[in-house]
């Protein structure tokens, strides 16, 4: 049933509303009769005349500038082969979200029905005028070789054939910081490559480029050695034809330095890699299974450097690594090609960047505390928000020292400035946290779960390695909702907290309750009764270790939900009143906002001690927290009492944590304008900077604030995040929707993560979820 429950999720992605991955989005206005009259006729007559006047103004008055091609004939689409145009085009749009996402550059995607490569070639020649690049994708060799060759020699716009050369340059990086750490010389090296596709003699190419010597290079295809005596080489195979017809893989590996792989899986045995030299370099990179598993390398060798395309395992290497900011910097310039020096540059970018410091924000991704330069880190990760503006820079320069460049860039910092805005730092947080969420999966109790929404979240939760959702409600009800909306809940448990089944829960969690509450307005009979509530049962098994966090709220008043949390699991330590802050998603990055759902009117006292929560929360991010109170006055500007309230706090936030990047009080459109913040208030914490944390003055305040962003379409919410409690809890806005339910699955997970809430592994282990979760993980890969 997984199988295609599996399937069936994917179609249904891809079908849902506006089918496909991409729509066409007007970048400028087109209202008003007037807009329309710019945007078409008559006004559009005057960049046509411009336009045929000097033909480069094209780039000035039209998308090309910022626009690639992804072209493909569908002969070599992923691992599926040769299976037509249409059924690539699904590929094809993907690839354009990734060019989108990673760096803000818009695609139309072109799938041509014709396999005859002169004719191929002339269709992509006269879409010249259309695109500022192109991008060819997935279609097979030899034919590949022979279309790129003559596109780029006959076009004046940059083309790139990402099958060959993304590989080639990731790997490259990744081979260049390998022989490093392993003391080898590149021009020493003896290579055995199994693989002789387009990916394969990409890598070699560009290995030579950077020194390797062609003679060092024993190949493998799937008929064995290229040797001299084989009729069926292409001329540009020659070169590597350096076997015997006799020699084998197994004797080839025989102390040899590199083995590069992109042929098939398990081919390379452990005896295998234990023949090869001193301080190995294994790249194997077939999919999804590696030529050699990463444990049977690493086992063999101690002193092995090995890299996989896998993302379970250290050192990816992934084209996401390359084509977008390759692109990026190529158009930028005006490039009329991508030559090898540009992808040389990108080389030696990405191997430099591997040496130099991680962000924090990376290392939230993978759920590590300091990632560093060494054996398990030669390549960056394709969640570093530094590659864009680390690698197109470097390709930009290098098409202008090459000659290539018709646009070049003079101010170098301005231009990274530039491309950091393009995307914000910060913004991929919640795919970097959805990672770190995977890394150490936990157990979220659904108070809720007699509701499709909140089914459909758990199966998603479960399906990406999220958490282990456990299931509150009546077991018939919530099947009954599953079946009829074809959501399978198997491994799933299920607990009806009103059950005769639960009694021994019941009352083991009542016993605890009355200790805590019996002084506080709870008898016995009540303690037990209460039980059956099921927010309360949920947050009693966060309490008592048998679920790491709970997730409620999505049916239920807020104060509703709040109040079981305070009465079971209470505050954090020192903590007097907790606060709500929302996670705002925008294009400029993260924003988080506070307190938005508590505290109707904080005294300055408590507005400081919401402060210093969030402060606190936006860290567990791995963000360092920029906070603006606000308030209606800038600095003293107005001396009336909410004003006054807004600077007190202030100061006693400074008094309790010097360190922390904070001012106000001060208006929101001075928070965010850093023009308006150097001109008028040089002298505040936050002049040139991004602020990235607003704390509002009350509640009504905050809660408009994050509602206007939501429904103006300015931001994606994700909250309300309630900080301050001693374990973790979660309140769903009123009727969030699939995506926004399963964000707080990711967040709880998160946070149970920062609070250490813990389940021993053999309980895990012997649970029906696990097994789920371990089964959907090997499909996925």
């Amino acid at each position: 049933m997984q199988n295609n429950l599996r399937k069936q999720e994917a179609l249904r992605y891809h079908a849902k509303d506006r089918p496909g991955k991409i729509e066409v989005v007007p970048t400028k206005e087109a209202k008003t009769q007037r807009d329309l009259s710019l945007a078409y006729s008559p006004g559009v007559a005057e960049p046509c005349k411009e336009i045929a006047a000097n033909k480069e103004s094209v780039y000035k008055y039209t998308a090309k500038s910022n626009l690639v091609a992804v072209i493909s004939n569908g002969t070599a689409v992923l691992g599926l082969g040769d299976i037509g145009p249409e059924a690539s085009k699904p590929v094809m749009e993907g690839k354009g979200v990734l060019f989108k996402i990673f760096a803000d550059i818009d695609v139309f995607d072109i799938e041509i029905n014709e396999k005859d490569p002169e004719k191929f070639i002339q269709i992509v020649k006269a879409l010249e005028p259309t695109f500022g690049g192109i991008n060819l994708e997935d279609i097979k060799a030899p034919e590949c070789f022979v279309i790129e060759k003559s596109l780029r020699e006959q076009l004046t716009i940059p083309v790139m054939h990402d099958d060959q050369h993304g590989t080639a340059i990731i790997s490259a990086a990744a081979l260049l910081n390998a022989l490093q750490l392993q003391k080898k010389k590149i021009d020493k090296v003896c290579f055995v490559v199994n693989g002789a596709g387009a990916a394969a003699m990409a890598c070699m190419e560009l290995y030579v480029s950077l020194g390797a010597l062609p003679e060092n290079f024993y190949v493998f295809d799937i008929k064995g050695p290229l040797h001299r005596g084989r009729t069926d080489l292409e001329a540009f195979k020659l070169k590597f034809a350096n076997a015997s017809a006799e020699l084998t893989l197994n004797t080839a590996l025989k102390n040899a330095d590199v083995f590069l792989g992109l042929s098939v899986g398990n081919v390379v045995t452990a005896d295998m890699i234990k023949g090869m030299a001193k301080n190995p370099i294994v790249f194997a990179m077939a999919n999804p299974d590696p030529e050699i598993s990463w444990h049977d390398a690493t086992s063999a060798r101690n002193d092995i450097i090995m890299a996989t395309g896998r993302s379970d395992y250290p050192n990816q290497v992934n084209n996401v690594l390359g084509f977008p900011y390759i692109f990026r910097g190529a158009l930028d310039v005006r490039a009329t090609q991508i030559n090898e020096p540009m992808k040389l540059a990108a080389v030696k970018a990405l191997a430099e960047m591997a040496q130099s410091p991680v962000p924090d924000i990376v290392n939230l991704a993978y759920n590590t505390k300091t990632i560093t330069f060494g054996p398990d880190y030669i390549i960056p990760k394709p969640l570093d928000p530094r590659l864009l503006a680390t690698v197109a820079p470097a390709v930009a320069k290098a098409a202008m020292d090459s000659g290539v460049a018709q646009q070049p860039i003079n101010d170098w910092e301005k231009y990274r400035a530039d491309l950091n805005r393009r995307l914000g730092l910060d913004s991929q947080v919640m795919g970097i946290l959805g990672n770190k969420a995977r890394r150490d999966p936990k157990r979220i109790v659904f108070a809720e779960a007699d509701n499709a929404k909140i089914l459909k979240a758990a199966q998603i939760i479960i399906d990406e390695g999220i958490g282990y959702p456990i299931l509150l409600g009546d077991e018939t009800k919530i099947q009954t909702i599953a079946q009829a909306n074809g959501i399978d809940l198997e491994g799933l448990p299920i607990f009806d907290p009103r059950s005769d089944a639960m009694e021994e829960k019941r009352n083991a969690y009542s016993e605890v309750f009355f200790q805590k509450r019996q002084r506080k307005g709870f008898n016995y009979y009540e303690a037990k009764k209460i039980m059956k509530d099921r927010n309360y049962f949920g947050c009693m098994m966060v309490e008592m270790g048998d679920a790491d966090a709970m997730i409620s709220g999505l049916t239920k008043n807020y104060p509703d939900t709040i109040r079981p949390a305070l009465q079971v699991i209470g505050t954090d330590e020192g903590v007097k009143k907790i606060a709500g802050m929302y996670l705002m998603l925008t294009k400029k990055g993260p924003l988080f906002l506070a307190d938005t759902t508590v505290n109707f009117n904080p005294t300055a006292e408590e507005l400081a001690e919401i402060t210093l929560l969030t402060a606190r929360e936006v860290r567990n991010f791995n963000i360092i927290p920029r906070i603006a109170m606000l308030s209606y006055s800038n600095f003293g500007s107005s001396n009336s009492p909410e004003a006054e309230l807004v600077a007190n706090a202030r100061k006693i936030v400074k008094e309790r944590m010097p360190t922390l990047i904070v001012d106000g009080e001060m208006q929101a459109s001075t928070a965010l304008n850093k023009e308006l913040m150097r001109e008028n208030y040089p002298f505040s914490e936050l002049v040139d900077k991004d602020v990235n944390t607003m704390i509002f003055p009350n509640l009504a305040s905050g809660n408009i604030a994050y509602n206007l962003l939501k429904e103006l379409g300015a931001a994606d919410a994700i909250g309300p995040i309630l900080l301050g409690l001693n374990k973790p809890v979660h309140i769903l806005q009123l009727g969030s929707s699939v995506r926004n339910i399963v964000n707080m699955g990711i967040i709880a997970v998160t946070d149970a993560q920062t609070k250490n809430q813990t389940a021993t592994q053999e309980a895990i282990n012997r649970s029906p979820w696990w097994k789920r979760l371990k089964r959907n993980r090997q499909q996925a890969m």
